[in-house]
């Protein structure tokens, strides 16, 4: 991949990527494709707001001395999210695989490719597959998670083992699919540009299968992100309402909810991650009206504030009543019910995606979200589901179809690599 961005606008005598004029004519907002505007579009597109722009030439280094990039992170537009099944039994084998991804990781943040794309034997098979050449990095972050499995007596690790890892209690609402669930490694990828994050995870794939060490079990591709970080205008999920509102966004809650910061000192600025693909009813979810719709959410539709306040950011009013006495924030709303105030003070981090798989079985819209979330206690997420699960008044028009859980490791430093100090 090239450093260069591949936006619209290019430095004088370079010749402009057809990708950087389609980014151009997106931002421009018109149906009809403008080649002259397009060409006259800045390489940071700013589709929202002034703090919430994208630049393609921007990169995210892996190395570091503290958590992985791609929790703290602001989000991304894209992101390609993977689980894989280990193969080996042979500790030596997973102790290859993460050095040989971190190895990868490093070079694909920085919008390099992975060895020779056209080898010098005629035949040789390449070690990056070469469909991001020329692609900017896009702010790509690849996280990397290990399952309960890695830490048993197959590899020795039991005792290394972080002290809240394992899997999580059956909840309320679960219809899990087998398919979709579990997994001994999970990748997330992110990335301004989709290609850039698929491209990451397909090659990461390739690297497993060669080890023999794993091989993929369940896959999601999301867009457009479904939750808000620091400064970012926030985005929409696909009932169309605003996601993220009241997400952990300042270090100190970053603190105490998400990072580790006891046990063994290499698990510090660890985290562990819980996805669950959120199937939405969304066809049920269209025709049930728009004032019902605020009922469950507890918020306005298009401006987000809560039922009691007038815009999205004033603090919902959960206590507030009507002239009949009733109040104006259901109790089983969904804000009601996943605020920190009725759930001992617990937070967690959201860095949801949504996602959609075409059309199903019954020929009904096939999507929803990609929930996934960062907590320093797999605890605190099973006591809002639980919560959620058993009352909220959207279980109507959703599911819980996938689950899993990792230990997210902190980030190596240079020349390392991932969970380095579990083998040693």
């Amino acid at each position: 991949m090239s450093k260069n961005g591949s936006g619209s606008q290019n430095a004088p005598g370079r010749e402009m990527s057809r990708r950087g004029l389609l980014l151009g004519a997106a931002s421009a907002g018109s149906m009809a494709f403008d080649w002259r505007a397009a060409a006259a579009a800045p390489a940071v597109a700013n589709l929202e707001g002034e703090e919430d722009a994208i630049d393609l030439t921007q990169s995210i280094p892996f190395y570091g001395t503290g958590e992985q990039a791609g929790i703290s992170t602001p989000m991304q537009r894209h992101c390609v999210y993977m689980t894989f099944d280990l193969t080996t039994t042979l500790r030596s084998n997973l102790q290859v695989l993460l050095a040989r991804w971190s190895a990868a990781i490093a070079q694909l943040t920085v919008g390099e490719a992975i060895g020779q794309i056209e080898p010098t034997r005629e035949t040789a098979v390449g070690s990056d597959t070469g469909e991001a050449l020329d692609l900017a990095p896009a702010s790509l972050t690849v996280t990397v998670g290990l399952g309960p499995n890695v830490f048993s007596d197959t590899f020795g690790l039991a005792e290394q083992c972080p002290p809240l890892l394992r899997e999580l209690v059956s909840l309320p609402s679960d219809r899990m699919v087998a398919d979709i669930s579990g997994g001994d490694l999970s990748i997330q990828a992110c990335a301004d540009d989709p290609q850039v994050a698929y491209h990451a995870v397909r090659n990461l794939a390739r690297i497993a299968k060669i080890t023999g060490a794993a091989i993929t079990r369940w896959t999601v591709l999301g867009f457009g992100r479904a939750s808000a970080g620091k400064g970012q205008v926030t985005p929409r999920n696909l009932m169309g309402y605003k996601d993220g509102t009241r997400n952990i966004t300042e270090p100190e809650d970053f603190d105490q909810f998400v990072w580790l910061n006891s046990g063994p000192e290499w698990q510090h600025k660890g985290t562990y991650q819980v996805v669950r693909k959120i199937q939405m009813n969304i066809e049920n979810w269209d025709v049930d009206p728009v004032s019902d719709q605020n009922r469950i959410f507890g918020r306005h539709k298009v401006s987000g504030a809560p039922l009691t306040g007038a815009e999205e950011f004033d603090t919902p009013e959960f206590d507030q009543t009507d002239e009949s006495g009733q109040a104006v924030i259901d109790p089983a709303s969904h804000i009601r019910l996943a605020s920190f105030e009725h759930n001992e003070g617990v937070k967690i981090l959201r860095r949801g995606y949504n996602y959609t798989d075409g059309i199903n079985q019954y020929g009904f819209l096939d999507a929803g979200l990609l929930f996934i979330s960062y907590q320093n206690d797999p605890a605190n997420f099973e006591m809002l589901q639980r919560k959620l699960g058993a009352s909220d008044l959207l279980n109507e028009y959703i599911a819980h179809i996938g689950s899993a859980i990792f230990f997210v490791p902190p980030a190596p430093q240079e020349g390392g690599y991932l969970a380095q100090a579990m083998f040693e």
